[in-house]
């Protein structure tokens, strides 16, 4: 079996190559050729934590197999120095069953994220689009920035936290790291107005802005909300928009931000456009004209970790990266 660290995704993994692996991960679910059970979740109350059992095969020569196990505690910052998401992933052979690696998921997570709200600007977002506004600067954030960029002629990025703490920090590396200016912002207003795109990658339980504020043309990827209680966006925008999902299972056991105003009546599934992966593969037209908003509602699929193991799992094995143990 190989171990792979964290340092070792970050040596090898790539947004192009996670562009790569999610978008054909997509399509081969809406071909249905993945088998993906609904995560099972285990909340942890008393130390406001949640485990996830995350299992996925995709098919395909030679397939992937793996699950991923996360935790997601939300005062592990503030309490213990600790990142909020923490996991481990195993890469099965899907021919024969063999443990092949286990991995360091943190990396793995916010790049597979950061590459389905990618997949989801490339085929929703208008091709001109340059203004982007991230809300939250997380561990999710900068695979968002980094997988937008690689997508659309971004030229200007700003940053919204609820706190503003680390905001200055966070930008400056962001900006050495695209090489466009990635500025904060209190003026949330004038930042959702002003946005092409925008991403939410934050564990708000009530919405981050006011949908009245959403420009005619925008797109939206939002992830961060996972759970049936927990939202991003509010019910004005989620009624303007033309909504796309991961996946319909997945959204209507999870997705808060559809759940909720559903259950106060002011939403209806129907509303829902359909699966990104229904775009990918041709099934179904994405953006239809120039002032649609479009709007990627992610609760993340082990569909993106699989493909995305597998992938960074044969990078490995070509660089000669990792150490190989046997149990």
């Amino acid at each position: 079996m190989l171990i792979l660290t964290r340092a070792d995704v970050e040596h090898l993994l790539t947004m192009t190559d996670t562009l790569a692996a999610v978008e054909e991960g997509f399509r081969q679910l809406a071909r249905g050729n993945v088998v993906m059970p609904q995560r099972n979740a285990t909340q942890v109350p008393a130390h406001n934590g949640l485990h996830l059992a995350m299992p996925a095969y995709v098919g395909g020569e030679p397939g992937a197999l793996t699950i991923k196990i996360v935790t997601v505690y939300g005062d592990n910052l503030a309490r213990y120095g600790l990142p909020t998401i923490q996991g481990v992933l195993l890469v099965h052979d899907a021919r024969t069953g063999q443990v092949l690696a286990m991995l360091d998921a943190e990396q793995l997570t916010a790049m597979r994220t950061g590459a389905a709200s990618g997949v989801a600007t490339h085929y929703l977002a208008r091709a001109e689009a340059s203004t982007l506004l991230l809300f939250g600067a997380g561990a999710l954030g900068p695979a968002q920035l980094q997988a937008v960029c690689a997508v659309r002629p971004i030229q200007q990025i700003q940053v919204v936290t609820r706190t503003g703490a680390k905001d200055h920090a966070f930008c400056a590396r962001m900006s050495a790291t695209l090489g466009i200016p990635v500025t904060p912002t209190r003026a949330v207003q004038e930042a959702v107005a002003a946005a092409d795109i925008i991403c939410t990658a934050t564990t708000a339980t009530t919405p981050l802005f006011d949908g009245a504020w959403v420009q005619p043309g925008t797109h939206i990827n939002a992830v961060g909300a996972y759970t049936k209680t927990m939202r991003e966006l509010d019910s004005t925008l989620m009624r303007r928009a033309r909504i796309f999902v991961d996946r319909h299972q997945a959204a209507q056991a999870e997705a808060g931000d559809i759940l909720i105003p559903i259950a106060q009546g002011e939403l209806t599934y129907d509303h829902v456009a359909g699966e990104l992966g229904a775009v990918v593969n041709g099934d179904l037209a994405g953006r239809t004209d120039a002032a649609e908003i479009t709007l990627f509602k992610s609760v993340g699929l082990a569909m993106q970790d699989a493909v995305t193991a597998a992938r960074l799992y044969a990078l490995a094995v070509a660089a000669k990266v990792g150490v190989e143990v046997t149990l």
